[in-house]
């Protein structure tokens, strides 16, 4: 599923044909995607201006001149689709601009979302109120005291989107990697010392995937088409079985429901 880097990507790629356009026209092709949509999105949208794009976690942000904030998830396999030649079956939602701009949002197994919500309470919305810091805003020493007496894995504390929002599957793995940190060992195990360089390889490794364009899995693509290319530099997630740089052998667990792989030599 899309994880931070490919909205930050998205967002990105959003802004460049959104940002200081107003919003001629806006079509809710089905009344729902995993929930409801907001039954007046159209009225409040329409001939409002966006004033900014941003992103929170996992969820893309776009603020307009109303005092109101449209809130989109990608949830499995969703992206937006910038001036498509055509619109498909699964372009469930459509902005057009007063510049003559479309916008699909495009999600096939319609496990996404599309909120509105008022902007200055938007801290206080359920979904973002329990949002620990952004991964790329981590502060070692605090994290330390959100994983003192912490006997879950870390791995699984690192998903926990109260103890850093926006975390997913895949970057966890490749970061623990990097820090040399089993994804098994108690969450409040780890060293101060140790947690400096998660925090670092955390910054590192999605720093590096932003500027790939996100890993591009399946079915995700960037707002202009242009898949990214970060996979190609995993170096432990969905590799199992396959030699790590030490001379290891990368293997895989179940944690929690999801697949976790690390190398048994270099992550202690």
């Amino acid at each position: 599923m899309p994880e931070l880097p490919e909205v930050e990507t998205t967002v990105r790629g959003l802004e460049r044909v959104l940002q200081g356009r107003r919003i001629a026209r806006v079509e809710a092709r089905r009344p729902d995607l995993r929930r409801a949509l907001p039954v007046d999105l159209g009225q409040r949208l329409t001939g409002a201006r966006v004033v900014g794009l941003r992103r929170r976690a996992k969820y893309g942000l776009v603020d307009t001149d109303r005092g109101d904030t449209l809130v989109f998830h990608l949830g499995m396999s969703g992206k937006w689709r910038i001036d498509p030649s055509h619109i498909e079956k699964h372009d469930h939602f459509i902005i057009e601009t007063e510049e003559g701009h479309r916008l699909a949002l495009n999600d096939a197994r319609r496990f996404g979302s599309l909120d509105l919500i008022a902007t200055a309470e938007l801290d206080n919305w359920p979904a973002m109120k329990t949002l620990g810091p952004e991964p790329l805003d981590l502060d070692a020493r605090e994290l330390k005291k959100r994983l003192a007496g912490r006997t879950a894995a870390i791995k699984l504390l690192l998903l926990d989107q109260r103890i850093a929002a926006g975390l997913g599957n895949i970057y966890v793995c490749e970061a623990l990697f990097r820090a040399g940190i089993h994804p098994k060992r108690p969450g409040g195990s780890i060293s101060l010392e140790r947690l400096l360089r998660l925090v670092e390889a955390i910054r590192e490794v999605l720093d590096e995937a932003i500027a790939a364009g996100g890993s591009t899995l399946r079915d995700f693509a960037s707002p202009d088409g242009e898949l990214g290319y970060f996979p190609k530099s995993f170096a432990v997630y969905d590799r199992e079985g396959q030699a790590c740089l030490c001379g290891g052998t990368v293997k895989r667990v179940v944690q929690g429901g999801r697949s976790t792989f690390y190398c048994s030599k270099c992550q202690r």
